[in-house]
């Protein structure tokens, strides 16, 4: 039998909701819409006068070189993201569910990187990879790898890659942590007993066992990179070389208040959006249907 809150006056409960509305209301609805329908119209740089002309805005960027270019590097950029940082994480993981000896300051070590803002994860990484100063690149030279990413368009891609993940790890390794953990002693060593391997039990027990906690962390780990690396593309490269790390986020903040074009910016926006939209149901419409609650 399910209890139902009961409220005396009617009105409370939509009261104790009115925040939450209003904040998703103002900073959510409110600017998509805006988005939406500035994306229809031609502005000045100013903003004090604008023509609607339609559909203009989407046609032109799909006859873009450099928007279509956006498309595929982001596409490359946010696969590489999400499958180095889950699997990567995935296996820091299984490894700190087993450690014995100094396991709370392997986590602690472990979790630090979360707390770095995406601008400065972006800035050590810069340093680092730097040609001249950084200590990677002196390692990538002594490999016999020249490492320039102010004009290898693909070393730069690598770069904001490796940032991406590393920043993103922290973040997928709690969630995976917390999912090893909550699986119960009893049936890995049932498995155990039954001679089955650690890879076996792994593939046949662990995993199936986390595949919500993969499912949510795959959402959340798409969408922080198509979202939420601006920061860190723009402390880096600022899109460069030869746009080769301008994704399409970037390209809306760079169409919009660098080249001041508002309506091309909207309609970018807009787009992204409904990717992201339409990447979310098909990940609920077809990979939950893997998932095992």
């Amino acid at each position: 039998m399910h209890k139902r809150a009961l409220f005396k006056n009617p009105w409370l409960p939509y009261l104790l909701l009115a925040p939450q509305i209003a904040i998703t209301v103002v900073f959510f609805l409110w600017p998509a819409y805006r988005a939406l329908e500035q994306s229809f119209f031609m502005e000045d740089a100013f903003g004090f006068s604008r023509q609607f002309v339609a559909l203009e805005n989407y046609a032109a960027l799909f006859h873009d070189p450099g928007y279509l270019k956006s498309f595929r590097t982001t596409l490359v950029f946010g696969l590489s993201v999400t499958a180095l940082a889950m699997s990567l994480s995935l296996m820091l993981a299984v490894a700190a569910n087993r450690v014995l000896r100094a396991a709370t300051a392997y986590r602690t070590f472990l979790i630090w990187p979360y707390a770095v803002a995406p601008a400065l994860a972006g800035v050590i990484w810069y340093f680092l990879m730097n040609p001249s100063l950084g200590i990677v690149a002196y390692w990538l030279k002594g490999l016999g790898i020249e490492w320039n990413h102010y004009v290898n368009g693909e070393q730069a891609l690598i770069m904001v890659v490796i940032a991406a993940t590393w920043k993103q790890i922290s973040y997928n390794f709690l969630f995976f942590l917390a999912g090893l953990q909550s699986i119960p002693k009893s049936l890995i060593e049932a498995a155990a007993i039954d001679r089955a391997g650690p890879a076996r039990r792994f593939r046949t027990i662990v995993f199936p066992l986390i595949s919500p906690t993969t499912f949510f962390l795959l959402i959340v780990n798409l969408v922080y990179a198509f979202f939420d690396t601006f920061a860190l593309i723009h402390a880096t490269t600022e899109g460069g070389p030869a746009d080769s790390t301008s994704i399409l986020v970037f390209r809306v903040y760079n169409t919009g208040f660098i080249g001041q074009d508002y309506g091309s910016s909207a309609a970018q926006s807009v787009i992204l959006m409904a990717m992201v939209i339409g990447m979310t149901i098909i990940q609920f419409r077809y990979v939950e249907r893997r998932v095992t609650y």
